[in-house]
Formats: structure tokens, sequence, C-alpha cells
């Protein structure tokens, strides 16, 4: 069975139309000395107010599946393999002014990096004002209203005040919460927030998150939540997919992930977590790093890494597996 085959019942996803569907989707990177796979047949559904978090190590390929997604590869990574459809349409053979007009009005996108997201040289009320009036049918005084309602929203003090600020008039944290703001105020059908809340003290995060939550539920938005932070996605997420190597090892649902996870590797990542119920003297840790992209194993490329690795680990890659409550790319769980 493949691993597309596979995913309806992964996790508790509802029963509607997917709004985005990622379908073996395969990202390279061509070089001199051979072709680098960064993303490997990598598929999964986010549904209409549904808030799926994407969890792993550095370099797992969490942030590369968000930029296929809004179409923001950097050269010389390509889309070699696989489809993005959004709304049922599909969305990555686009060409590049039909995508850049999705992005924005039908997809959200919000960087970890400030910097890059905001013109320094316009007021930051500028260009929410300029992005609200181009994807929604409002006027300039109305688009400025709405543009000092989101900035309140995301915990802007003063917000009739800062509106007319520029980026460098703001702090790191601030700033971050201006391109929240940007990324939401036209209401979009699918946000992909790559470590949205990383800049952020941590009364800020609690806002910011409740802010997502509550877009998802009450606009029907779908989210996908880029993090390394187990707690943000125990707190957001409904499901959770947990990335290796440019793989999904593991997805289901959050509390099943969380407190029964299936794939070693998950497990290692779960049990590195200090528990606030009792005090333990070590936490676990999980050996070895991550391979480079030139040096993915044969088989599982968790193998090396793996303390519960066999013989046929090292000759043979796993598809998703039902786990239980979830589905592990584990031999494990292999019926056979």
């Amino acid at each position: 069975m493949s691993e597309t085959e596979t995913l309806p019942a992964a996790g508790s996803a509802p029963a509607t139309a997917p709004l985005l569907s990622v379908r073996n989707l395969r990202v390279e990177f061509p070089t001199r000395r051979g072709t680098l796979v960064a993303l490997d047949d990598v598929s999964f559904d986010i549904h209409p107010g549904e808030v799926l978090g994407v969890v792993g190590e550095s370099g797992a390929g969490k942030s590369m599946t968000g930029a296929a997604i809004i179409g923001l590869l950097e050269p010389p990574g390509r889309i070699a393999a696989g489809s993005i459809s959004l709304a049922g349409k599909r969305i990555d053979n686009l060409p590049y002014e039909q995508m850049r007009r999705i992005r924005g009005r039908e997809i959200g996108a919000i960087f970890q990096d400030p910097l890059t997201t905001l013109n320094p040289l316009y007021t930051v009320g500028r260009q929410l004002v300029e992005t609200i009036t181009t994807h929604l049918p409002v006027g300039p005084a109305e688009a400025r209203r709405r543009a000092i309602e989101w900035l309140e929203l995301v915990g802007i003090p003063a917000a009739a005040q800062r509106v007319d600020s520029y980026p460098h008039e703001f702090s790191g944290g601030m700033r971050q919460r201006v391109v929240i703001a940007l990324a939401l105020c036209a209401e979009p059908k699918l946000v992909v927030a790559d470590e949205p809340t990383t800049a952020l003290d941590v009364s800020i995060q609690a806002q910011v998150i409740a802010l997502l939550k509550r877009l998802a539920r009450e606009k029907g938005t779908a989210m996908m939540l880029v993090t390394h932070d187990m707690g943000v996605i125990a707190e957001t997420a409904d499901r959770v997919a947990v990335m290796y190597a440019g793989r999904i090892i593991e997805i289901g649902a959050v509390r099943s992930v969380v407190k029964e996870a299936a794939h070693p590797y998950t497990a290692g990542l779960m049990g590195s977590i200090p528990p606030i119920s009792h005090r333990v003297e070590r936490l676990e840790q999980i050996d070895g790093a991550m391979p480079r992209l030139s040096a993915i194993p044969p088989g599982c490329p968790y193998n090396p890494r793996c303390p519960r690795v066999f013989d046929k680990c090292l000759t043979l890659r796993p598809e998703l597996l039902d786990a239980g409550a979830t589905r592990a790319a584990c031999w494990l769980y292999d019926p056979k």
C-alpha cells in the first residue's frame, strides 16, 4: 500500500474535503556533484479549520515543505515530482504571476524573520492597507480601520498611533506581531506559519497562539504550523506530522503522538521534554545527528540512530503503516 493511500486514516482529520492536499511531493537541488533530495515522497492533507503541526530537528524539511506550498523555493530548488492542490485546484505548476496573486489572498505566510517580510521604506500601516485593498473589496479608509484592528488583535499597544510607524521603530517581537497581522489581514484560506512565535516572549506567545486558533475555528482557516516547540504544537495543533531527513515518519492526532509516540524517533523527541508531573534524574537523548542530504542512508533514514534497528531497516524504506492511534514509517508495525 502506498503512503498516499494510507493517509485518510492518519490522525483525526475531518471527513470533509481537504483544503490543502500535498501528494508525493519531491523537492530536489541539482548540484555539480549530483542531485540532492530535500523532500522525498511527502503526502498530507489539511482540512478547513484544522491546524497541522509539523515538527522535527533542523534540516528535517519542515520549512522546505512550507516554501514549496507557497511557491517560494530558493533556486536551484525545484519540485521534481508530486502535486500540491488548494481547494481542489493544483497550484504547484502555476506561472509565477498567477501564484503571486494566490499568495496573500488565499495563502498567508508567516516567516520567522520579520526583516525579510516587511519593507523598511514603508510604514506598517501602508503595508497593511496595501495588502487589504489588493485582496479585499474595501476602500482605503476601511482598510486603514481594519489595519488598526489587526494590530490590536496581535497585541500592538496604541495601535492607532503606531500604525504610521516604520518597521525599524518596533522591537523584534513587535515586528513579528506586525508580520502575523500582515499574513492574516486578507483572511486567507490557508496560513503557512514558520516558527511564528520564536521571537516573542511567553505571554505574547500565548496571545498569538490563541489568535491563530480562533482564526482557524471562526474563519475556517486551515493552518500549517512549522515549529520545533512541542509546547506550541500541543497547545495549538489538531494533528501533528513528525519529519526526519525530508520525510514524514509519523502523523496523527496531536494527543496520540505526544502520549503514545509510535516511531522510535518521535519517542526520543518526547522523551527529551522535561515532565512537570515528576522529577527525573536524566532526560533521554537521541545519539548522533541527522544525516546530510548527500549522505542519507538506504532503508529507513533513521536506522543509524535507532535503538530498535534490525536487518530490514538497513535496506528497505518503510511507508506509513498503521501504528495504533497514529501512522508511522517504521518496520516495527509491519503486519508481515
